[in-house]
């Protein structure tokens, strides 16, 4: 077991990525947060998935940027290699063949920096979150 030097958190992997703190109230907050370097980046896929589904409410949840309406649609964070992108395993299998040259996982992909963004393919895979994720919930219009 690892414990975080700086935030006392219990991990079993050592040097576990993990935010350490209270989570940033507002995705801009979050964005702020992280390093210089990474920022461009960050806003850049914030204002895909943003342009793409903007009906979507604006969250933090797990400590990360999401998209929700009536569930979290998509989230995205930032680490020290790559931006992860949660889609969503249904996504991420949808879009397999568009997602050949990223890293990926169940639910999960991998946005190198240093690389273009594919921004377009953020824009639509956020498009089809939305599309077959949401849920309307009891009493909602």
């Amino acid at each position: 077991m690892w414990i975080c030097p700086k935030c006392g958190r219990p991990f079993q992997n050592t040097e576990q990525d993990h935010y350490c703190g209270k989570p940033p109230a507002t995705i801009e907050a979050y964005i702020a947060a992280q390093p210089e370097e990474t920022q461009p980046y960050l806003r850049q896929v914030n204002a895909a998935i943003k342009a793409s589904i903007p009906e979507a409410k604006e969250k933090i949840s797990w400590s990360m940027p999401a998209y929700w309406k009536g569930r979290n649609l998509i989230q995205f964070a930032a680490f020290k290699r790559h931006i992860g992108l949660y889609p969503g395993p249904e996504a991420v299998a949808a879009f397999a063949g568009r997602l050949a040259e990223y890293k990926t996982s169940k639910g999960a992909i991998q946005l190198p920096y240093g690389k273009p963004l594919p921004l377009d393919l953020i824009g639509e895979i956020a498009t089809w979150c939305e599309a077959n994720y949401t849920r309307v919930t009891p009493g909602s219009p």
